[in-house]
């Protein structure tokens, strides 16, 4: 089970806000700065308000390197969250459908965030 995950982010700021606007859906806010120490670099926590799970840093962004995906209550929740990062600047990737090719009940939706990386959203019924 996944307890945190850093994603490298090349412009911190613009991933703030974004990822505040995509993650909204899902009840997942930003809510816990960290200002690093004794090399610990500053990061950013988003999650449920007391459990940070999702943390940003600046640096330099590796693509190609991750995919991580965020549950879903609903297919509906799916929905939203994808309506939402897209007007946020997501570029689709795989927009909202039944994604039988992995198993019976999975519904996801995958964007690209500002610095390309790809994340997905996913339903499991």
């Amino acid at each position: 089970m996944l307890d945190h995950i850093i994603l490298s982010v090349s412009n911190i700021e613009r991933s703030l806000a974004f990822y505040e606007a995509a993650l909204k859906p899902l009840n997942i806010r930003f809510f816990l700065p960290y200002k690093g120490e004794n090399g610990h670099p500053d990061l950013w926590g988003f999650g449920d308000g007391k459990r940070a799970c999702f943390w940003l840093k600046q640096g330099t962004p590796n693509p190609a390197a991750i995919h991580w995906g965020f549950k879903a209550e609903s297919n509906a929740q799916v929905d939203e969250f994808y309506r939402a990062a897209i007007n946020a600047g997501a570029k689709d990737n795989i927009s909202p459908r039944a994604r039988l090719e992995y198993y019976p009940g999975y519904y996801a939706a995958d964007v690209l965030d500002p610095d390309g990386y790809s994340f997905e959203v996913v339903h499991k019924s």
